[in-house]
């Protein structure tokens, strides 16, 4: 089985990747976790160096855990919810796991919502975590 996090290192996503942890060595599974930068020239070296820092420390949480995975940094010009959805068709995921954080409603209108746009575009099951 393959699974797919959306790491951003927030404490949303860190939970996200725990439970994908227990699902995983549960089912056996192989973890993917991504994150999702928007790319083109706004992207700043500092910000890619502090996503790969980010993606380690979730890579270390996995090895140390005994799951086998594998971490992306994405940078396709995709919005993250496009990433992800697009990374689960192309690498067969069979269960996404996203952190959800509360917004306000304004909030939410005006830059919406990723775990939003995955629940509703995903090829396969999606699991949030608080």
């Amino acid at each position: 089985m393959n699974f797919l996090v959306g790491y951003n290192g927030t404490d949303e996503a860190k939970a996200a990747l725990s439970l994908a942890i227990d699902f995983a060595k549960t089912f056996d599974a192989k973890i993917f976790v991504v994150t999702s930068m928007e790319g083109g020239k706004s992207e700043k070296p500092d910000e890619i160096s502090q996503v790969e820092t980010i993606l380690d420390a979730a890579k270390l949480t996995l090895s140390n855990a005994g799951v086998e995975s594998e971490a992306f940094q994405m940078a396709r010009g995709l919005t993250p919810g496009e990433d992800l959805v697009e990374f689960a068709k192309e690498n067969d995921i069979e269960h996404i796991f996203v952190g959800i954080e509360k917004k306000s409603r304004t909030h939410k209108l005006l830059l919406g919502s990723t775990a939003q746009f995955v629940i509703l575009k995903a090829p396969c099951p999606v699991t949030t975590v608080k």
